[in-house]
């Protein structure tokens, strides 16, 4: 039984690599196309850019689980961790909508705004974690 469970090791590891690399490009294209730098902010202790940033990793990270679980092939696995990635970038700019002073509020560290974000990012992962059905 032990053994048998070693044998499935190399897929798992393949799943967690491609799955790390889907979050570490997620984290460089959100922070590249958010209007405030949220690492040179979270280096200056301002919470509200680490609320949002971190509330939008767990609502990729979500859906990207249930990729995860799902996905049959390596390739499907990077094709809905991209559906996942478009998902949350287009929940920033529908919250950029609502809040069009969104990056100034969350540089400002106003807490109010980056938890609202976060939660539509939460939201949105949720979402689109129960909607991967495939």
């Amino acid at each position: 039984m032990l053994f048998e469970s070693i044998n499935n090791l190399p897929d798992f590891l393949l799943d967690y690599v491609i799955a790390l690399a889907l979050v570490l490009l997620y984290i460089a294209v959100y922070t590249f196309i958010t209007a405030h730098n949220e690492f040179s902010l979270i280096r200056r202790d301002v919470a509200a850019a680490s609320l949002s940033l971190g509330l939008s990793i767990i609502g990729f990270a979500l859906p990207l689980s249930s990729a995860v679980v799902h996905a049959r092939t390596w390739p499907d696995l990077v094709v809905w961790g991209l559906v996942a990635m478009i998902v949350q970038i287009s929940a920033y700019w529908l919250v950029r909508i609502v809040l069009p002073n969104l990056s100034q509020r969350i540089a400002n560290n106003e807490i109010a705004a980056a938890l609202f974000l976060g939660a539509a990012s939460l939201a949105a992962g949720i979402l689109n974690a129960g909607a991967m059905t495939f």
